[in-house]
């Protein structure tokens, strides 16, 4: 064993341009972190000193600490299940569906039967606007609110003093498993239980619950666990997996909760794998929030030097992202992208810049590599490299 802790971080989002096959996703020009920095001019010294800014156009830095490089996507959905699917060794041919435009009747119509409820919205939405909108009919017709955004995902969201938070899950429970059916199969199914009264409704955020499709093959997560390593899931890695290979869950619903338990969690002493993922960039690049993405960047920046300096000399940290979601490009959906990897230890003597990956497994083969256990079926280790 190299490292005793490796904790993987996960940018949700953020891209470094667009991969080779883009388009057949219709995203030829996507550049998520490219485009945030032609506008805003980011000011990210200690990002920039492990190589973040380098993968844009993998240009050689011979005063960097961290080694750097790029990855590419080989699963067929530029979705967050099929990105962390792939990071942690699993490979999927078939991309979840996504209904951007409004679910089918036949989905609503389901809903409709094995709820008892009747379904209101059906549109697209990444923020709380659709609450505001229609939660008073929500409230008034005792009926749930269905929406996507514009993941492969189907949300459901009602006010919990007119449907009970337990009672909604269990209405999650039974939307899942309607939509197992291949032609309707969303990655998540989310409950959204909300409060407050007209005009100031308010999503419960310690409350939401994904109900994720269960990974079809074993990962890199579950071969840790079944070595008897640690397998500790910040944010929605948890549900990402939906609890599979996973032995601790830590809850956060946006990148400072999320930092936070991770500072908290490399005091504790342990060996194994951690793996966090930052929520915000995603939402800030579904609303196409230019701006507000590039806030989270700057604030990401100012937590680098605390989270590198708790980092033992057998730690490992790697820094990546999970798919594209460029801000400025058109319509509001992710966008099909290579991703950033930074790899750094305080061990290391001479770091560089990597040739690029050609699968985000190569993450968790160089893991699964470095604790010993089972490779993934994709993916190739780079830990011989790591100096």
């Amino acid at each position: 064993m190299k490292f005793k802790r490796v904790f993987l971080m996960v940018l949700d989002s953020l891209g470094v341009g667009e991969t080779a096959d883009a388009s057949q996703f219709s995203d030829i020009g996507a550049n998520t972190l490219g485009h945030i920095q032609d506008k805003c001019n980011l000011f990210i010294p200690n990002l920039k000193k492990i190589g973040f800014l380098n993968t844009l156009n993998m240009s050689e830095n011979h005063d960097v600490d961290a080694y750097y490089t790029i990855a590419s996507p080989i699963n067929a959905g530029k979705d967050t299940l099929n990105g962390h699917y792939e990071m942690m060794g699993i490979k999927n041919s078939i991309p979840f569906k996504t209904f951007n435009g409004g679910f089918t009747y036949d989905i609503l119509n389901g809903i409709e039967e094995v709820t008892g409820r009747r379904v209101l919205g059906n549109k697209c939405c990444n923020d709380d606007s659709i609450i505001q909108e229609l939660g008073d009919r929500q409230f008034n017709y005792g009926a749930l609110i269905i929406y996507t955004s514009a993941d492969s995902d189907l949300q459901v969201a009602a006010h919990e003093d007119c449907i009970p938070i337990s009672t909604l899950y269990q209405y999650c429970e039974r939307i899942r498993a309607l939509t197992l059916k291949e032609e309707w199969r969303v990655g998540r199914v989310i409950a959204r239980p909300f409060t407050g009264t007209s005009g100031k409704y308010k999503f419960i955020s310690s409350a939401r619950k994904d109900y994720a499709v269960k990974p079809l093959k074993k990962s890199v997560l579950d071969s840790l666990l079944a070595n008897h390593y640690n397998v500790i899931g910040i944010g929605k890695i948890n549900d990402i997996f939906d609890g599979q290979g996973i032995n601790k869950n830590i809850k956060a619903s946006n990148n400072i909760e999320a930092i936070n338990k991770l500072t908290d969690i490399m005091d504790k002493t342990f060996t194994g794998l951690c793996m966090v993922n930052l929520c915000d960039f995603d939402k800030y690049g579904h609303a196409r929030d230019v701006e507000g993405y590039a806030r989270a960047i700057e604030e990401l920046d100012v937590d680098i030097p605390i989270i590198l300096n708790k980092l033992e000399l057998d730690d490992l940290f790697i820094i990546t992202a999970d798919h594209g979601n460029d801000p400025t490009f058109s319509g509001n959906d992710h966008t099909r992208e290579n991703v950033p990897v930074m790899i750094y230890s305080r061990s290391f003597k001479s770091p560089k810049r990597l040739l690029p990956f050609s699968t985000f497994a190569d993450i968790g083969a160089t893991i699964a590599d470095n604790f010993h256990v089972d490779l993934p079926e994709i993916g190739e280790s780079f830990l011989d490299q790591l100096e």
